[in-house]
């Protein structure tokens, strides 16, 4: 008989206990902050919208929409998964950097538009 030359397919590899909940936090830290920060700068903050400002509005609507999918992918049971678990930092990051680029923006107009009244 014919010994049978298939090896079997070893699990895949799964993240070390603690990273899916320090991911998750991360996540939900920095979509407070955005949230937080999108109301005031948003509704709160005087100024008029100019060029800049919808700018940096899109820039930080991106930033919350990517973090929640972050956020959606960081809760799904598949994350387990190192390659999916990549996935979704790789995710959060893009909307870190989104946050930041929407931050400096902002920032930028309303020292601008101090400047110019």
């Amino acid at each position: 008989m014919a010994e049978s030359t298939e090896r079997p397919v070893p699990p895949p590899a799964v993240v070390p206990a603690g990273y899916r909940q320090g991911i998750i936090t991360a996540i939900t830290v920095l979509l407070g902050f955005s949230l937080a920060f999108w109301r005031f700068w948003g509704f709160e903050s005087p100024g008029r919208w100019n060029v800049r400002a919808l700018v940096a509005a899109l820039c930080l609507v991106a930033a919350v929409a990517l973090q929640i999918l972050s956020l959606f992918r960081a809760l799904r049971i598949e994350d387990e998964v190192v390659s999916e678990y990549r996935r979704t930092v790789r995710w959060f990051i893009a909307s870190a950097l989104a946050l930041l680029v929407g931050l400096t923006i902002a920032m930028l107009d309303a020292a601008l538009a101090e400047h110019a009244g």
